[in-house]
């Protein structure tokens, strides 16, 4: 199994270091800084940027505590808890970081917004090796995984290049969809995580059309406000999902499922039409 996960890792890395050869560098853009809404309230620069913030740090403390408060989110395993607390700990650390990031926009503050954001991103891999392959696996890739969150805010920092970066964002938002629909759980209420997903895609479109947002609500609120907000359901989403789920006691996956749900509702249109056709046939006068 040692020899595995390392070959695993190893195919990682070699993957990665390909990657990093044939594609360009992703430099900074110092427009990502100037965002469309700038106006101050109540003596804070860029008021609702740094305000929006706020659900961050609320659900990631209430995680944190929910984590550990007589085990209320009913966690069977270690590497869960570990893996849960790094979690909820990157979630109420971006509601600081990105607060101290908008207040004055630049590169060196921009660290304190992506570095906590990377530690949520690579502990929900790390949740779903834990719970969907291996428990082992995934306690022990949870420091790999953050530590190379880590190094990829560094090595951008220092050579300003986002390519490292850019993959500890987006792989999680490929693989936790996937992982989520195609492995068996082993909790009930899996759809949660397809609704964290969705809330996620959406936030990055909102940050996409940042001053197009901003424009069509008459500059009452910028898309990159209502980003915060929804990215924000995520970790509300997941915490919800944690409270109510149980443990599944038939293991199957999510496309599973929806194949025999869907299999269900094909033979029942069938029943129906076989029915239909059967009382019309006697209803039809000699």
């Amino acid at each position: 199994m040692r020899k595995r996960i390392v070959s695993a890792w190893g195919v990682a890395l070699i993957c990665f270091i390909v990657l990093m050869i044939v594609t360009p560098t992703i430099p900074q853009s110092q427009e990502y800084h100037n965002f469309a809404d700038q106006r101050t309230f109540f003596g804070i620069p860029n008021a609702l940027n740094v305000i929006s913030n706020f659900p961050f740090l609320v659900v990631g403390l209430i995680g944190l505590i929910l984590c550990y408060h007589g085990n209320y989110f009913k966690l069977s395993l270690q590497g869960e808890l570990w893996g849960w607390t790094c979690f909820y700990l990157g979630v109420a650390a971006v509601g600081v970081g990105s607060s101290y990031y908008h207040l004055k926009p630049d590169d060196a503050t921009l660290v304190w917004d992506r570095l906590p954001m990377t530690i949520a991103f690579t502990s929900i891999i790390a949740i779903f090796i834990i719970e969907r392959i291996d428990e082992r696996k995934g306690m022990i890739s949870i420091v790999p995984l953050i530590l190379a969150g880590i190094i990829s805010i560094v090595y951008w920092r220092f050579f300003d290049d986002l390519r490292p970066y850019a993959l500890v964002q987006f792989v999680p938002c490929i693989a936790m969809p996937l992982m989520a629909i195609l492995l068996p759980p082993m909790y009930t209420h899996s759809t949660y995580w397809l609704w964290a997903a969705g809330f996620y895609l959406l936030a990055k479109v909102l940050e996409a059309t940042d001053d197009v947002v901003y424009k069509w609500t008459h500059h009452i609120v910028s898309g990159h406000t209502l980003k915060h907000l929804f990215a924000a359901m995520v970790p509300i989403f997941l915490t919800f999902m944690l409270a109510k789920r149980s443990l599944e006691e038939d293991r199957q996956s999510l496309l599973k499922t929806w194949r025999i749900s869907w299999t269900k509702i094909k033979e029942g249109d069938s029943s129906v039409e076989s029915f239909t056709y059967s009382r019309v046939q006697v209803e039809e006068p000699q």
